[in-house]
């Protein structure tokens, strides 16, 4: 196949992970071993810099940058949650494209990211404009379809189940058969991160925290959970909870949200979840209990990164731009595939956006124990092997460093976009 000589373009959006910057390092540097892609750019804030002509040359950054980025959380090119919501947001970023002579686009996001990304594929084949469109997964949620897991996934709950054994060291302290605590958290209408915290339970030792997980899965019914959480302190000194921010009731209504408001994904702002339990806990059993929320400092672990899911996200962005250059791939999403080993090894593959596009992948109900607060040995089999490996920061002053690109403008060549 011959190859397509222009420029890439590569943006991040939606929530930042551990690793996300990790697979922008990847798409950086294989794309500077192909001749046929003459400029790097990077794009500003998502979906939005490419509508307003922000990017940035990738390629004056210095290689000590580009190496930072694979131990730096966040997302260095700066993101955002918006959509192209009309034919006019789709038609100005091809518009954009055919300025800049992008060629080969790379976007690093979720299911929804993917969606757009769709969209763009078939409005620039059906202009005739020569490009390869390519989506790389991100999210810590690990609800995107079509790949085993999503890179960011590893790394928050090697956080999650870090911090369930760091908190059971202090509960035990204090509890004396009448101390609840509670963990919310991320993950939205998927239980993938709350299950996740099953990995502090030491092999052979059933009773080790968290002793009650509540999933979004999992319809919550109040007087069970009293009555599990009175029977571990029957038992032990504390009980220790771990509960997914995307709780819902028998009707299917959130537990709790922090605002009715929406974002540009149509999503209500969830929270408070740890806090409802926490009061419905002393109220009704009369117990002390409290509740932390980890929220985005899970997200922004990087001390508590995994190797694999660093190496991994690194893998997906390297991936994209083999496909795209060597393979003349467009309209796809690059994959994260478990090889057919004694050992756990991991491949990319890819799948199409069309059949990626808004879904959302659940976590297998057959993952879940009967009691329906306990994760069984496939779940710990699946999750394992993807917090494994302690990332090493760099480190000055006793702080760790981080990468910060120094943003050299591409020149707009564009009227401003009008939204």
């Amino acid at each position: 196949m011959s190859e397509l000589e222009g420029n890439c373009l590569v943006c991040q959006s939606g929530g930042p992970t551990a690793v996300i910057n990790s697979s922008l390092a990847g798409v950086i540097e294989e794309a500077l071993n192909h001749e046929c892609i003459e400029e790097i750019y990077g794009g500003l804030n998502g979906a939005l810099g490419v509508l307003n002509e922000d990017f940035i040359d990738l390629a004056d950054e210095s290689q000590q940058t580009i190496r930072l980025l694979k131990t730096s959380p966040g997302a260095a090119l700066g993101t955002c949650r918006f959509q192209f919501k009309k034919q006019e947001d789709l038609e100005r970023t091809l518009d954009v494209f055919k300025a800049h002579n992008i060629r080969y686009f790379f976007y690093i996001g979720d299911s929804e990211c993917m969606a757009m990304l769709d969209r763009l594929d078939a409005l620039a084949k059906s202009q005739g404009f020569e490009m390869r469109v390519i989506g790389i997964p991100k999210t810590i949620n690990n609800d995107v379809p079509g790949t085993d897991h999503c890179p960011g996934y590893g790394s928050v709950i090697k956080h999650v189940a870090t911090t369930v054994r760091e908190l059971a060291r202090d509960n035990e302290a204090i509890g004396k058969g009448d101390y609840v605590s509670i963990l919310e958290t991320q993950g939205r209408n998927a239980g993938w991160i709350a299950a996740g915290a099953a990995l502090a339970k030491r092999r052979d030792h059933p009773h080790d925290p968290p002793h009650i997980i509540m999933l979004p899965e999992v319809a919550f019914e109040p007087e069970k959970f009293l009555a599990d959480v009175q029977k571990v302190l029957a038992k032990e000194k504390f009980c220790l909870i771990v509960a997914g921010e995307g709780l819902v009731d028998m009707d299917g209504n959130y537990v709790a949200v922090s605002s009715t408001t929406t974002d540009a994904f149509g999503h209500v702002r969830l929270g408070g979840t740890g806090e409802y339990l926490r009061s419905l806990v002393e109220t009704r059993l009369g117990v002390s209990a409290r509740s932390c929320k980890l929220g985005i400092a899970a997200r922004a672990a990087a001390h508590c990164a995994s190797v694999t899911d660093a190496d991994e996200a690194y893998l997906a962005g390297s991936a994209a731009v083999t496909q795209a250059v060597e393979h003349g791939k467009s309209g796809k999403m690059i994959t994260l595939q478990r090889a057919e080993a004694d050992t756990y090894k991991c491949e990319a593959g890819w799948v199409d956006l069309s059949e990626v596009a808004s879904g959302i992948k659940q976590l297998p109900a057959e993952w879940i124990n009967d009691d329906g607060v306990s994760m069984n040995f496939p779940f710990v089999k699946y999750a394992t092997p993807l917090i494994q490996g302690e990332v090493q920061l760099a480190w000055e002053g006793g702080l760790p460093v981080f990468a910060k690109f120094r943003g050299a403008r591409v020149d707009k060549l564009l009227p401003a976009y009008e939204f």
